[in-house]
């Protein structure tokens, strides 16, 4: 059982989960009862925002409360030797097990847990240790399986397929079932006093996007939204756009998709076959669910559910991530707790997966470090009043997404292009309104926005660059709205969630 002034604390993870997938909020292609019912129970973030475009980068951010200008984590770089919010939790007083997938890179550091059961992405072959597998990979080989990879070199078909196969063995060796399998193993067998962390990481549905058989035959005959894109687009667009359109074609990795190739008929079957995932991983978080709830845990804890990142399904003629369209930086958020079983509600401001960390901690009852960069969303959970976030912001290799309720912003290091939306006019990020002449303000306007935001967070994060301890302040102008952050009982806000 956990204290009564530390309660559990649940967070559920999907991997390149869409905003738009959740049945619940009004899509109804989409089969995710679970989900639904935490949206129904739970406090939904419908305009939430990644802080990194790809796995690596945004659950770095995530768990570090850092943005990649500070940890160095644009892609698939190393990032456990950060510290993390996790370590925090466990300096106080918690026990922390992680389930399924984190990715962190080096892949085998405790990273704060007590306990891991390790499920890295399901063609993963990038093993660490000299080659030691993840328990996912262990348990299929001594069972006689091989791990799924090369497809794209042995099934002659694998372009037509568009990332959509069906999983191929019984069911308990997919690697979401292992991961449900694990994660309820797990909650029933613990039997520590302390309270507990619970992070669950499911590989879905990333891909390829594969399915249990039995799900992806509801999806048989159920319309899906066309893919969103205008004829000519991405000759408008920084060149990196259509970069990533023929890299992809052309790579041999297992992640080759020719999606420019692909027609309708193609789109929404590969469409089926993700939603289908999904649906797969939503059974395996309602187990989740119910063994917390035979645990006892279930209405007494802070139970968390989002995705690292999103994905493109072919909108824009494209796929996967790396690029900052909100199909891949918008993602879905809900937070159940106790005061809002029998009140649900739903907040339409702007937040960010950074503000996680100061959410758990100050929901733990702990101070949160001031390297989180990050703003609680614990008055939105308590009903409180709360001054909205302006904008979020998202970094990966050589972009910074800069959106406010109104404009999306990407800025390209070290080049003349960029992007620039109006999304009230333009939520489908059609129109490239970069070099229009008529949002040259606005666009002056976002430029030193971000400007003043950079560098307040390079600066910030100075103090954890010299090691200056969890708690720590910098000078700054006292004009009474800023103040000193940390130590001496200090209580005014960053400077940094008001820029």
């Amino acid at each position: 059982m956990t204290s009564d002034t530390q309660p559990n604390i649940i967070l559920i993870l999907t991997d390149q989960q869409r905003f738009d997938t959740i049945g619940a909020w009004g899509n109804d292609h989409m089969i995710t009862p679970h989900q639904d019912r935490l949206a129904r129970e739970g406090v939904c973030f419908r305009q939430a925002y990644c802080p990194g475009a790809t796995c690596v980068a945004s659950r770095a951010a995530i768990f570090t409360g850092m943005y990649p200008h500070t940890t160095g984590a644009y892609s698939f770089d190393n990032w456990a030797h950060h510290r993390n919010w996790v370590e925090d939790l466990a300096d106080g007083g918690y026990f922390c097990a992680s389930i399924g997938k984190m990715h962190f890179s080096p892949r085998d550091v405790p990273g704060g847990f007590h306990d891991r059961v390790i499920v890295e992405n399901p063609t993963n072959k990038n093993l660490a240790n000299g080659g030691a597998d993840d328990d996912w990979g262990k348990f299929l080989s001594h069972h006689g399986i091989e791990r799924p990879n090369d497809r794209n070199k042995t099934d002659p078909a694998w372009l037509q397929k568009y990332q959509g196969v069906v999983w191929h063995h019984e069911e308990r060796f997919h690697s979401d079932v292992f991961i449900g399998d694990s994660a309820v193993s797990w909650i029933h067998s613990h039997q520590g006093k302390k309270p507990v962390f619970l992070q669950v990481g499911f590989t879905g549905p990333h891909e390829p996007w594969d399915p249990l058989q039995r799900h992806l035959d509801m999806y048989a005959d159920r319309d899906v939204p066309p893919r969103v894109y205008r004829e000519g687009e991405l000759a408008e667009k920084p060149p990196q756009h259509l970069a990533h359109q023929q890299f992809h074609a052309n790579t041999q990795h297992e992640s080759v998709i020719d999606i420019a190739s692909a027609d309708e008929d193609d789109i929404a079957r590969m469409r089926r076959y993700y939603y289908a995932k999904i649906t797969t991983v939503d059974e395996q978080l309602g187990r989740v669910l119910h063994a917390l709830d035979e645990k006892g845990w279930l209405d007494n804890s802070l139970v968390l559910f989002c995705s690292d990142h999103g994905e493109l399904l072919g909108d824009h003629k494209l796929a996967y991530k790396w690029l900052m369209y909100d199909p891949i930086v918008h993602v879905p958020l809900i937070a159940r707790h106790p005061g809002s079983i029998g009140s649900p509600s739903e907040v339409t401001d702007l937040v960010s997966l950074i503000d996680l960390g100061p959410t758990i901690l100050q929901w733990a009852g702990l101070q949160t470090p001031s390297r989180l960069e990050g703003r609680s969303l614990l008055p939105y959970l308590r009903g409180e009043k709360i001054t909205p976030r302006e904008f979020v912001c998202c970094e990966d290799n050589y972009q910074l997404m800069f959106r406010t309720p109104r404009h999306k912003m990407v800025y390209y290091i070290g080049q003349e292009e960029g992007e620039l939306y109006d999304l009230g006019a333009d939520p489908n990020e059609l129109e490239n309104l970069w070099d229009d002449a008529g949002l040259a303000s606005v666009k002056q306007d976002l430029l030193t926005r971000v400007l003043a935001w950079f560098t307040a967070s390079a600066y910030w994060n100075g103090g954890y660059k010299r090691h200056a301890g969890p708690q720590y302040g910098l000078r700054w102008p006292a004009d009474g709205e800023f103040g000193l952050h940390g130590g001496g009982g200090n209580t005014k806000p960053r400077p940094l969630d008001y820029l």
